[in-house]
């Protein structure tokens, strides 16, 4: 491949990464980019995981044989079989080498170091492929994983420039993935609450638009549990902030544990001490069941004074839920009724009789919508 093609290759292997949406799309642009790149015909990226002593596959793209996914699950394998990732991708440019890539073939190694490996001639063997070139990827100055490519039997060996080049493309992955990893962690942190690791306000109102539109779509049952939670200020006032702050983390950690009984649930601190539950797909009976638990838990924490929990579903005849902001005031709503009558239960949205006091409060018409909250907290109850 000329000068100029192979630099068009990594200037496409830079672009697919930078235009992937989270890691599995960086993942596979990697693989397909350095695959095309260097004519081979399947490339795995395989990432060190040190705390369990593995190689564990990431993505295999191209010709892939029978037991292989794109995305595997489980396809793992033990760092004592393919010694050079704790030998030669970190002793050798730990005393100033270089973690150049090195190339095996069905029969025994070709070009470069370490040498030869049994196991991966041997799975060259196994899989009807004749020669691979593996190259170390180095992320933060430490050895990450590799990137692995390979050609069927019968077709050219990869040679020395095929390997030097597969170096060059190992540091745009590497590159492309610290990028990745930039981008996941802004994300994470524009969508987490700092104080309890939960989802916060800005992930709640994303995620319960899109599960609007999926009910008005396909009817799916969505759900949502508001909890304010009940003694925060006298905690604050009589132990301080710090204990306030343990408040809040307890509480967070007791709404991730009841939400787990609702497969997908979002948990959500929404701001101060206001907390939500987002649940698309369970009923509405079971998402009472995971509010009742909730409440009783909260019950039993060791500061504060439990929780008021309000409850609104599509499921439960609170007629029709066209927007995210509908859904949510129905369940501030019955969440502000809950804590009006001081209620150890949850309140549930539609569930009083046709003049339900909850969907009559949520339905009133309100000219201050940025603080419809507020105005449910200076009401007295129905």
């Amino acid at each position: 491949m000329g000068e100029d093609r192979r630099l068009a290759a990594v200037v496409a292997l830079a672009q697919g990464m930078a235009a992937a949406h989270g890691s599995r799309e960086a993942w596979r642009a990697a693989a397909t980019g350095a695959c095309r790149a260097l004519g081979g015909s399947f490339a795995a990226l395989s990432v060190w995981e040190r705390e369990l002593g593995r190689l564990r596959v990431l993505v295999n793209v191209g010709e892939l044989a029978e037991g292989e996914e794109e995305f595997p699950e489980d396809e793992a394998y033990p760092v004592h079989q393919f010694a050079e990732i704790t030998e030669f991708l970190h002793e050798q440019w730990a005393g100033g080498g270089e973690p150049d890539a090195w190339v095996e073939t069905a029969e025994g190694p070709a070009a470069g170091r370490p040498g030869y490996c049994h196991q991966r001639v041997a799975a060259l063997r196994r899989r009807g492929r004749g020669c691979c070139v593996v190259a170390p990827i180095v992320l933060h100055g430490r050895a990450w994983g590799e990137l692995y490519v390979a050609r069927p039997a019968g077709e050219a060996v990869f040679g020395r420039g095929d390997a030097d080049f597969a170096t060059v493309l190992a540091s745009v992955v590497a590159a492309g993935i610290a990028q990745t990893e930039r981008l996941e962690e802004a994300r994470r942190l524009a969508f987490t609450d700092s104080l309890t690791g939960l989802a916060n306000r800005r992930a709640v109102d994303v995620r319960l638009e899109r599960a609007i539109e999926r009910h008005r779509g396909d009817g799916a049952v969505v759900s949502l549990v508001v909890c304010d939670l009940n003694g925060l200020k006298r905690v604050n006032d009589t132990h301080g902030h710090a204990a306030g702050d343990r408040l809040l983390e307890r509480f967070g950690s007791v709404l991730s544990l009841c939400g787990a009984m609702l497969p997908g649930a979002l948990a959500a601190r929404l701001g101060g001490d206001e907390f939500c539950l987002l649940a698309v797909g369970p009923s509405a009976d079971q998402v009472v069941k995971a509010a009742n638990e909730l409440c009783r838990r909260a019950a039993e924490l060791e500061l504060g004074d439990g929780v008021a929990c309000g409850v609104a579903s599509t499921e439960d005849p609170i007629g029709p839920v066209r927007s995210a902001r509908r859904l949510f005031r129905l369940a501030d709503a019955a969440q502000y009724r809950a804590k009006a009558e001081r209620a150890s239960r949850p309140v549930v949205a539609g569930r009083a009789g046709p003049d339900d006091p909850v969907v009559r409060l949520a339905d009133e018409p309100s000219t201050d919508a940025g603080g419809e909250r507020r105005r449910f907290r200076g009401r007295h109850a129905p």
